[in-house]
């Protein structure tokens, strides 16, 4: 009786890089095109501030690409999946993944290049997830807290009513090249108890100390006593208007989860947030670390979609159709679990079982017959020497 011998080949063959190159190409296009559609669709809401607020196309850009990172790290694991199942279509429908069995390729040496591009982006994931994320999100809000708490208040417009706070309205009627407001009109309602209609024939927006000011010129304040329903009217040659959204200038802002490192989900100062949100923490906090390892889950489905079962020679649908809603089961039961966890912390592992257990048994079921087949190959060698 012959035995086969049992040949170990070089960790890294040149079929692997060639592999290998392919699909990381293809997945750095892939995220990269996506990305930018998404960014296009999403970053149409800041063009208002452009067009007609007067931001600068730098603030746009800036303000707008903060939130590539999150883009990145939702999708990334998409897209991993879908260029796998594209790459190893394409392969099996050139025959090359014929002729790489035939040559003696195990399913795992022929899984290889895949898994090394889903470890890259678990890398990648990771990185994102634990830094770049939450750094971007705190650099986001952090500005977009300003532009409405400042800069709003030097879009006034021509004409129009300009809300800068829920509790302070002001029109100007004209404004001159050099910044000069003409014809303002400002309704501050900060004071609850003595709301005021401020009128100026002129003025100027003025910063001090980082907080938003106009110089009134030539105008009159007008209030009415709520005591004794008599009206107030007091004239001024120049007067100086804080146009802060709260009375002294500064409003605090609240950090929202997607800020917080993940140190701060783990161990939260006490005092910074409510005991009714910790659950969403310890949810956040596990949603982060578990998340990357969809993308080698969803490797493993494409993998098992392609190098499992008979070979067609017109292919089929049957099979990538059924990793495609297997994908889309678990982005779905994912998206459930967290929100259920939320509510129940009991909950929480299945996030990690969600992540991981598709994974193991797709690589079980890919990879488990060649290495029950090693100790039977071992055993008859010896037998036969």
């Amino acid at each position: 009786m012959s035995v086969l011998p049992i040949r170990i080949g070089p960790i890294v063959t040149r079929l692997d890089r060639y592999i290998f190159r392919q699909l990381l190409l293809a997945l750095v296009a892939t995220t990269a095109g996506l990305v930018a559609l998404i960014w296009l669709t999403q970053s149409l809401r800041f063009v208002e501030l452009v067009v007609n607020r007067g931001l600068s196309v730098r603030v746009f850009l800036e303000l707008s690409s903060l939130q590539i990172p999150y883009f990145v790290s939702v999708i990334l694991p998409i897209t991993t999946f879908v260029v796998v199942q594209f790459i190893y279509q394409r392969l099996s429908g050139d025959r090359e993944l014929t002729v790489m069995r035939a040559a003696g390729l195990s399913p795992l040496a022929l899984a290889r290049p895949a898994l090394a591009v889903a470890l890259v982006a678990v890398a990648c994931g990771y990185l994102l997830n634990l830094v770049l994320v939450p750094a971007a999100s705190q650099a986001f809000r952090q500005y977009q807290f300003e532009i409405r708490n400042r800069v709003a208040a030097f879009l006034l417009q021509e004409g129009v009513f300009t809300p800068v706070s829920d509790d302070l309205t002001v029109y100007v009627r004209a404004r001159d090249p050099d910044g000069g407001l003409r014809g303002i009109l400002i309704e501050d309602a900060r004071q609850k108890n003595n709301p005021a209609t401020i009128l100026a024939e002129r003025g100027r927006l003025v910063s001090s100390e980082g907080a938003p000011r106009v110089l009134l010129i030539n105008g009159s304040r007008q209030e009415i006593d709520r005591q004794t329903g008599r009206l107030n009217v007091l004239t001024f040659a120049e007067n100086m208007i804080d146009l802060s959204r709260s009375e002294r200038g500064e409003e605090q802002r609240f950090r929202d989860i997607s800020e917080m490192s993940l140190g701060e989900l783990l161990h939260p100062v006490a005092g910074a947030v409510l005991e009714r949100d910790l659950p969403k923490l310890q949810v956040e906090a596990n949603r982060r670390l578990a998340s990357p390892l969809t993308t080698l889950t969803f490797t493993l489905v494409a993998l098992v979609c392609v190098l499992m079962g008979t070979f067609r020679r017109h292919g089929g649908l049957v099979r990538p159709l059924l990793a495609v809603l297997a994908v889309v089961g678990l982005l779905a039961s994912s998206l459930l679990l967290t929100n259920l966890a939320a509510k129940q912390a009991a909950m929480i592992p299945l996030i990690w079982v969600n992540a991981v257990l598709p994974g193991l048994v797709c690589a079980w079921a890919l990879f488990g017959p060649q290495f029950r087949l090693v100790p039977v190959a071992l055993q008859l060698r010896l037998g036969a020497s």
